[in-house]
């Protein structure tokens, strides 16, 4: 397995040291920090790691005193490295030329790798009879919303399976992704639905630079999706930046729910699906993570990393405690756990979870509108006093000293 380093950004107050390690061989989506620590894979850990320690070993890192925000910013940037390096593959660089056209509703995207050239077409539904006009928030949804959005907030819709395929375990390298990077490319199907939905803001960036109106707030977009699509839009939240709200609807295990919880669940006698059987369902995932098949305490990070990593932007958590299969227990206290990294930055209201019972999967119960609605409100529409405070649980539980062995600091921001 190849090695990756971490590069630290730091204020220029600050004094540099090196750890040795090894070069990435595929680049990020965030800008390198200055400082390397050794990143190879920590001792087998039964609770689940903390977001707030370095692979190097220590909190907040050697030589550097307190926690700072650039310390953060390259601990969250640390974490990102390690979902691609062991689960979920790389995210390559902005293509080389992307270009874009705003046509009968239809968002145009073409972009070019040395001599492959993709096109793919975002079709977006504006708001009618809203109280107020453009630019108008939206929300960017994986293949079909199954949540209800709110008047005046326009819906863009992403062909997933246009960009990587996931029929099954025979998708993989399969897709206009896969066209430009190459069918061996590490990245598993989320990462590839992630990219094209940062060519998205591109495209909508380039466009408004050009004078072309396209009637969206670009400051105010979020995601969503259901189920597999759920999974992508946690994914998606965490690497690009530019989404101000992230809802992943009953994402289950691969998504919300954490590893090592799940796998307890399933030990318990309950049908929570593990990462030893997802790993063949489909390609969501690189093929490194088939390393830590019945092996999941060796691994680096669990999902609470990943929520972190959306912070301090809006996330919000539906969750369905009807349907053992997706883990909602490992869900609720995966989001118990995440939303520490939210408490540390001082704004936990920024994340939410919500857990209903009592209906099939990614059938959106009326129980729950009122929190999507909140959410919407804040970081879509730009109302801060909007309350999203949110903590439901059918009936969830979590034993916190037996998953937790951590502190939380206080990180300014």
């Amino acid at each position: 397995m190849k090695s990756f380093v971490l590069f630290l950004a730091l204020a220029s107050s600050m004094r540099l040291i090196d750890i040795v390690s090894s070069l990435p061989t595929e680049p990020m989506i965030m800008p390198r920090c200055d400082t390397q620590y050794n990143t190879s894979l920590p001792a087998a850990n039964a609770y689940l790691p903390s977001p707030f320690k370095f692979l190097a070993g220590v909190s907040p890192a050697p030589g550097f005193g307190e926690w700072s925000s650039n310390l953060w910013d390259c601990r969250r940037q640390e974490i990102g490295d390690m979902f691609q390096e062991y689960e979920l593959g790389w995210l390559p660089s902005p293509p080389d030329h992307l270009s874009a056209s705003l046509q009968n509703n239809n968002l145009t995207i073409t972009c070019s790798v040395n001599s492959t050239e993709i096109t793919f077409v975002v079709p977006i539904t504006y708001p009618s009879g809203a109280s107020s006009g453009p630019p108008y928030p939206a929300m960017l949804v994986l293949e079909y919303p199954t949540l209800p959005i709110p008047e005046g907030v326009a819906v863009m819709n992403l062909n997933t399976t246009e960009i990587g395929w996931q029929t099954d375990a025979t998708s993989r390298g399969k897709g206009k992704f896969y066209d430009l990077y190459g069918s061996d490319a590490s990245a598993g199907a989320m990462i590839a639905w992630t990219w094209a939905i940062s060519r998205v803001f591109d495209a909508l960036e380039q466009l408004q630079q050009n004078n072309t109106d396209t009637r969206i707030d670009i400051a105010h977009v979020g995601t969503t999706g259901c189920s597999r699509w759920g999974k992508g839009a946690l994914v998606a939240g965490a690497f690009e930046d530019r989404l101000a709200l992230v809802i992943p609807q009953e994402s289950g295990s691969g998504g919300t729910a954490c590893w090592r919880l799940s796998d307890a669940e399933y030990l318990a006698g309950n049908l929570d699906q593990t990462l030893a059987e997802i790993v063949d369902e489909n390609v969501w995932f690189s093929n490194e993570l088939n390393q830590f098949v019945n092996n999941t305490n060796s691994l680096p990070f669990d999902h609470h990393m990943l929520m972190g990593m959306v912070a301090p932007r809006g996330l919000l958590a539906i969750d369905n405690f009807g349907v053992e299969w997706l883990s909602p227990n490992s869900q609720y206290g995966c989001e118990v756990a995440g939303r520490l990294v939210y408490q540390a930055l001082g704004v936990a209201d920024h994340m939410g979870y919500s857990q209903a019972a009592g209906h099939t999967h990614c059938a959106f119960p009326d129980s729950q509108t009122p929190v999507v609605n909140a959410f919407i409100d804040r970081f879509l529409r730009g109302n801060n006093d909007t309350d999203t405070n949110v903590t439901d649980t059918a009936s969830g539980t979590f034993n916190h000293s037996q998953w937790i062995n951590w502190d939380v600091p206080t990180i300014p921001r």
